[in-house]
């Protein structure tokens, strides 16, 4: 399992996935015309679209496609580990795609090791396997995401791309410090919601995987400590909401985003910040626009880093700029994968203030997982130990999570040291963890008319034009919910639910010819109207196809039993 021996292995694989890539894009094109006309959803259709897909949205280091960024305007550059010996192929793909490859300044041993900032160009983080990308300008591997596209990967019975995909999370983890919000260096201060057992689980699971049982074993045992390399990121310091033994998201960077090209978005935030007084948690600092030396040495501790970054220097609008503490609750929002929304703060901006349900409901799987994988390889006292930290983060989620007077979860402010106020989809992550007891899940199931539309379950009641939040949802969340359900056995609530989201799909595939990153749950389709954040509704994509096949065997022929969520048996409830 050498990066060198399996670079080889997948050359000449990644060269026909981008030829063919570039044949089927044409392909799909032609066939994208011709759906639009077609206004009768057919889920045959969309299966069709979704096996083709998978070829176009693979991606590997030796095409030249595959090393552009969509959103930084540059030559390409790719960044390998230090050290690390360079394949020939990649060698030949420098000069053949005119880019340059690069070694990182030093060996990186967890998040925060390499500074971003001190790079002398952004880049792409070599990986040495194929894997699949969302879509549209996410042109790189991204953390969470991978979790839902590894999934539908299985279903679909692609399963050596599949394993490509949980090999380069584990070498993103030995080589990058964990899994990253996605391989470009720009996101070497953060990850995403850890998924990377739970992928893990869904491989080993899959009896295609692995040529042997020998194999199997040999492959766990050298995934099992980068798995709990990856999970010491939630113990860290930064990491841990106060003393409530949960955690929290925290990005180890400062100030604005590296991979914001400009101040737009920030100075929208000021704008909306400005017309609605009332709503501004503090996030606003007054600052002149361009500040003199001592103004400036002020801002660095306040606000950000001015003479370091021209986006920060461009944060102005009316005579304000943005605190420090609301850049820091920016970059853990983009950790959690819910960007943006208004259910922590308006954009999101006290996103590091909460001990959030949906991050410990992970890490109680995550921990599940690692006690199972050590009982497989028959480490017995670390199997006590994770048993242990997973039954104190339980504990934990029930004193400070869970709100019996609701019959919900909630996030909790744990500098406020106070729930949240407003209810989220998230509080369906429990279940799909098997960290809720019978009479907590049955609960929870009765708050369903809370987030149920026609179109299936939106993120929250409360719409602020951000597109985590009402009337829009999202086949990721969607897929925890109804796999939750499920395994609770509330298997009418999951068929329904499955079937719903799916149509959705197929109404908007029928209309247009797409997969979209995200939908209108009160609609049934693809007519999004976000006014705050990001407005684009990418094509591709990714999670949507994983979780498409997912649900189709809960509403479908397999509706009533257990879904395929790749849980361990010990998790189950």
């Amino acid at each position: 399992m050498t990066t060198t021996h399996r670079f080889t292995r997948n050359h000449a694989k990644g060269s026909r996935l981008a030829m063919r890539a570039g044949c089927l894009a044409l392909l799909l094109s032609a066939a994208l015309v011709a759906t639009a006309a077609t206004t009768q959803p057919d889920p045959a259709k969309t299966r069709a679209y979704i096996d083709q897909a998978w070829n176009t949205l693979t991606r590997s280091m030796d095409d030249c496609a595959s090393l552009r960024d969509p959103k930084i305007k540059a030559r390409p550059v790719l960044y390998v580990p230090t050290p690390f010996t360079t394949p020939p192929e990649l060698a030949q793909a420098e000069k053949r795609c005119n880019i340059d490859v690069h070694a990182l300044p030093r060996t990186i041993d967890q998040l925060g090791d390499v500074d971003a900032t001190k790079l002398p160009v952004q880049g792409l983080l070599y990986l040495p396997h194929p894997y699949v990308v969302p879509g549209g300008f996410f042109n790189e591997m991204y953390g969470w995401d991978s979790y839902f596209i590894v999934l539908g990967l299985v279903a679909d019975h692609r399963t050596e791309l599949a394993r490509d995909m949980v090999d380069n999370a584990l070498f993103e983890v030995q080589h990058y410090g964990g899994v990253l919000n996605a391989n470009r260096t720009y996101y070497l201060s953060r990850s995403q919601p850890p998924f990377l057992t739970a992928m893990m689980v869904a491989v080993l699971n899959d009896p295609a995987s692995f040529h042997s049982a020998a194999e199997k074993r040999a492959w766990l045992e050298q995934a099992y400590p980068l798995a709990v390399r990856n999970h010491d990121i939630w113990t860290r310091p930064e990491h841990r909401a106060g003393d409530t033994g949960l955690a929290h998201y925290q990005d180890l960077g400062n100030g604005p985003v590296l991979e914001a090209l400009d101040s737009t978005y920030y100075r929208g935030v000021i704008k909306w910040l400005i017309a609605h007084p009332a709503e501004n948690p503090g996030y606003l600092v007054k600052a002149a626009e361009h500040p003199d030396a001592a103004e400036s040495a002020r801002l660095r501790t306040e606000s950000c880093d001015l003479a370091a970054s021209r986006v920060c220097a461009g944060n102005w609008l009316g005579g304000y700029r943005l605190t420090a503490d609301y850049y820091h609750g920016d970059r853990a929002m983009r950790e959690s994968g819910f960007d943006i929304n208004f259910h922590f703060g308006p954009f999101a901006g006290s996103t590091h203030h909460y001990a959030a349900v949906g991050l410990n409901s992970l890490l109680y799987r995550y921990e599940r997982d690692l006690h199972d994988f050590a009982m497989q390889l028959g480490k017995s006292a670390d199997a006590e130990r994770w048993a242990q930290a997973a039954s104190a983060r339980k504990a934990a989620m029930d004193k400070y999570l869970w709100r019996p007077e609701l019959g919900m979860y909630r996030d909790y402010d744990f500098i406020a040291g106070k729930p949240i106020a407003t209810p989220y989809l998230t509080t369906f992550y429990p279940l799909w963890a098997g960290a809720a007891s019978p009479q907590q899940a049955a609960a929870v199931r009765g708050k369903l008319s809370l987030f149920e539309l026609p179109g299936g379950l939106t993120m929250d009641d409360r719409p602020s034009g951000a597109q985590w939040d009402s009337p829009y949802g999202w086949a990721p969340t969607n897929w925890l919910a109804v796999s939750g359900l499920d395994s609770y056995g509330f298997h009418d609530d999951a068929r329904r639910i499955a079937a719903k989201f799916d149509a959705t799909i197929d109404r908007s595939f029928a209309a247009d010819g797409t997969i979209r990153e995200k939908y209108n749950m009160a609609l049934g389709n693809a007519d999004v109207n976000i006014s705050a954040g990001y407005t684009a509704n990418v094509i591709g994509f990714g999670w949507t196809n994983g979780v498409y096949l997912m649900l189709r065997e809960i509403a479908g022929d397999n509706a009533g039993k257990p879904a395929r969520s790749g849980k361990s048996p010990a998790s189950t409830p």
